[in-house]
């Protein structure tokens, strides 16, 4: 187990530092970060001297270096439309995108496997097909015009939910109906396949042999066994949420990363969009480990594959 945890995190640490250096890159592939900061109506002096007081006229290793070692140091520079420090920025938005991502992901699961285990227990039968039915739903419906049409629905024709800001729990409901049953489909499909294969092996066939309940031999056995790339998938799903609600967090003026990462973009503020595409695959990433780590403990035979 020890060897499997450190194989998986020098792997990601690779995948950090490789996105580090794309994320980097950014700042030199979308334009000239200098004539950015100074303006289209800039001088090519006032321009040179942009360039000489942020550091682009060094060598590009030599700017890599000191903006990773600034990152580590939880320094992402200041905000070039802003004019404010970008960590500031971040810190003051990234909790309700956390809040959402959190509900989301969720509220995906609570749908998901209940149904998924329901439908596996009884395959071909009306709980299977409404399963399928809201399967289907979740791929075919696209998540912006869900959200605009309970919005038009619960927001403005029953005036039921507010449809814009983050001040209270109910700002938090439509966004997270929106975002979480995106995911659904999937965590469920997964989750009936998997129970589909763990209720005809075995083992299973075994214990309901010596006599266990049925709820035993459910919850015990079967379910968690057949969770184990449930966890996988939801926290990947999870790091999804995350750096894709922009839509989201737009629609329903949310002001979280989201909307910071879609304002940035519209402005050409790369420090933002630097700080902000570093933070959501640092996240991703961590997820992902932590995932594989939480499946190795709870299967001890991927460990040693």
């Amino acid at each position: 187990m020890i060897a499997y945890a450190l194989k998986r995190i020098f792997v990601a640490f690779l995948i950090l530092l490789v996105v580090s250096g794309l994320t980097f890159s950014l700042s030199h592939l979308s334009a000239d970060p200098a004539l950015t900061i100074a303006g289209e109506q800039a001088s090519d002096e006032d321009i040179e001297a942009v360039r000489k007081l942020y550091g682009f006229d060094r060598p590009i290793v030599e700017q890599y270096g000191n903006w990773l070692g600034r990152a580590l140091q939880w320094d992402f520079g200041d905000s070039f439309h802003y004019k404010a420090p970008v960590v500031e920025m971040i810190s003051g938005r990234i909790g309700t995108t956390m809040t959402l991502g959190f509900l989301a992901i969720l509220f995906a699961l609570v749908i998901s496997i209940p149904l998924g285990t329901l439908a596996a227990m009884r395959p071909n039968s009306f709980i299977d097909r409404f399963a399928l039915l809201i399967a289907v739903f979740g791929q075919a419906l696209p998540t912006f015009w869900f959200a605009l049409m309970m919005i038009i629905v619960f927001g403005v024709w029953w005036r039921w939910l507010p449809i814009s800001g983050n001040t209270t729990w109910a700002h938090f409901v439509m966004p997270t109906i929106a975002l979480g049953y995106y995911a659904t489909p999937a965590l469920m499909r997964l989750t009936r396949a998997g129970m589909i294969e763990v209720l005809g092996s075995d083992y299973i066939r075994t214990a309901r042999a010596k006599g266990l309940s049925p709820t035993v031999v459910l919850f015990k056995h079967a379910l968690r066994n057949a969770i184990i790339p449930v966890v996988a998938l939801a926290a990947v799903w999870f790091g999804f949420m995350l750096g894709g609600s922009i839509v989201i967090e737009t629609i329903f003026n949310l002001k979280g990363i989201g909307w910071l990462s879609y304002d940035a973009l519209l402005r050409s503020d790369l420090p933002v969009v630097q700080a902000i595409v570093l933070i959501f695959a640092s996240f991703y990433v961590v997820l992902t480990l932590l995932a594989d780590l939480l499946n190795a403990y709870l299967d001890p035979r991927i460990s040693v594959r």
